[in-house]
């Protein structure tokens, strides 16, 4: 029977998304966010989806009740325990989002639970109250951290996993990809897209700069990306032969191609960024602007690595069966 899935702050559904490739049925989602659960019912449409604002008091509703749910996904708002917001104010109920799914796993009792967040959440006073809530209701936990591109997905993307599962102590999570994925791969450098020259008046003088250091780097004819909104010393490029770096919620990543000796410039596309995530060809996105396609695929989760997760953590459940039935 396949395991039945609901996924708190569900977003487009990319958790959902690698459930579903690990064989699971996906039952419900809920987000506040109306243009990510129009994605999401477009692409689970056996689900049921609910736009709602989760609280500390909110539970699943009657209709999610009405079948057991095996695994509870929940990936809570990661904005205000990310470096990528700077110095500007935290929020701390936004942070207190990753709480509320203590709430539904006291109704549903679900085997397992798969919470997801950026890294610095460790760092936040209350993951260890998180944690010990989880423990309280009689899970093992396993956090992990686990970099997208180890999952044969063309981007580095280290995310923090909160496993728990009424089984005991969760497997430690191991990479099956027998090599890394490369920018190169989701890019389309055949014209696809129109670019255009990179030097010209109305260019920022930064976004030069950047592009300037690359083509100092590779020479004249190389492609590679403009990486925008980065402070990690890397001269605000990267080569197409690595994983693409973090997609985030905003348009970052800028393609330099050539033109003789003539510098050409695009942003990605959606396409390309969906396929950077590792999404399924078939996965609809089709809500919103760009500027919320770019946001609800900055915000996700890459489907293969959740589908390991899932796959490791029932591959779990049955090793315990059999043991059992051999005593």
């Amino acid at each position: 029977m396949a395991i039945r899935v609901l996924d708190l702050f569900c977003g487009a559904g990319g958790s959902s998304a690698g459930a579903k490739l690990a064989g699971a049925r996906i039952v419900g989602g809920i987000d506040m966010d109306p243009i990510a659960t129009a994605t999401f019912a477009d692409n689970f449409r056996r689900a049921i989806t609910e736009t709602r604002r989760l609280d500390e008091e909110s539970l699943p509703g009657r209709h999610l009740c009405k079948g057991s749910i095996d695994l509870l996904l929940a990936s809570p708002e990661c904005t205000n325990h990310s470096p990528a917001k700077g110095a500007r104010e935290r929020d701390e109920a936004s942070k207190k989002t990753s709480h509320y799914v203590i709430s539904f796993a006291k109704r549903l009792k679900p085997r397992w639970i798969v919470l997801e967040n950026v890294v610095q959440l460790r760092n936040w006073h209350g993951y260890s109250p998180l944690i010990e809530g989880l423990e309280d209701l009689g899970y093992g936990i396993r956090p992990q951290v686990l970099d997208a591109a180890e999952f044969a997905v063309p981007q580095t993307r280290r995310r923090l996993f909160v496993m728990a599962s009424l089984d005991g102590t969760p497997p430690e999570i191991r990479s099956r990809a027998r090599k890394r994925p490369l920018a190169r791969d989701i890019i389309h450098l055949d014209g696809t897209w129109e670019s255009r020259p990179l030097r010209n008046d109305r260019r920022a003088k930064a976004t030069l700069e950047r592009a300037e250091r690359g083509i100092a780097a590779l020479g004249v004819g190389e492609p590679f990306l403009i990486v925008y909104y980065g402070s990690d010393g890397s001269g605000g490029w990267q080569p197409l032969d690595r994983p693409l770096r973090t997609l985030t919620t905003l348009d970052r990543f800028g393609l330099v191609t050539w033109d003789g000796r003539e510098p050409m410039l695009r942003m990605l596309q959606v396409p390309e960024l969906k396929a950077a995530m590792g999404l399924p060809e078939a996965f609809r996105l089709e809500h919103g602007s760009r500027r919320d396609k770019i946001r609800l695929l900055g915000n996700g989760v890459a489907p293969p690595v959740m589908c390991s997760i899932i796959e490791t953590l029932s591959g779990q459940r049955n090793q315990r069966t059999t043991r059992a039935k051999h005593k």
